[in-house]
């Protein structure tokens, strides 16, 4: 039995959806972000960098979306949530969701955890202004470049779909119509009507 700790609004979101895709037996237990239970020595012990997503299987604990969406994928190849049979369309699923964990989610964490990154009141206030543009830039290369089909890997539905889909829930709170990105919001929309999408979101 997998063990899987997330918080609701966070990227864990991506990890769960991949989870409840696959078919496989896991427990989902929330974090109470609101009341600091990253902190606590217990969740500590799971993940010592205070965050979500974790995942503790029978040979350890897993962290980073991009780790565990692979790892998900390469338990249920049944459920064929990746290429796995493709180093080269396996290779662009990973490049995709790289690009959401080390750029996207960065310019997102810009307008909530400033603190990370600088001491200076005035320079986070300056990174908060900049969110929305950043954001709107990362998702114009999402629209135009990254986007490739219906889905993210073109024909093929994959753990990339669950990912963009958790950021795009992001947009609004980074002052962000999903609607400036036609095929972004078809694809938001699309991913909301998915039975196992809908099953996570009711459980958060």
């Amino acid at each position: 039995m997998l063990t899987f700790f997330h918080a609701p609004g966070s990227c864990a979101l991506a990890t769960h959806l991949a989870l409840e895709h696959s078919g496989l037996p896991y427990e989902a237990r929330k974090v109470d972000f609101k009341n600091q239970e990253q902190r606590s020595p217990e969740f500590l012990k799971i993940n010592p960098k205070g965050r979500v997503p974790a995942l503790v299987t029978d040979q350890g604990i897993l962290t980073e979306n991009p780790a565990l969406l692979v790892y998900v994928a390469q338990l249920a190849p049944e459920a064929k949530l990746a290429p796995l049979d493709d180093p080269f369309a396996f290779a662009q699923m990973q490049s995709f969701n790289s690009y959401l964990a080390s750029t996207v989610h960065v310019a997102h964490a810009h307008r909530y955890r400033g603190y990370r990154w600088s001491d200076d009141e005035a320079a986070i206030a300056t990174m908060v202004e900049k969110v929305p543009q950043n954001m709107r830039d990362c998702f114009s290369l999402i629209e135009n470049e990254y986007l490739r089909g219906p889905w993210v890997l073109g024909e093929n539905y994959s753990v990339s779909d669950m990912y963009l889909f958790t950021i795009c829930r992001w947009l609004k709170g980074n002052e962000v119509d999903i609607n400036e990105f036609p095929r972004v919001a078809d694809h938001f929309n699309r991913m909301q009507e998915i039975p196992a999408v809908q099953r996570v979101l009711s459980q958060l």
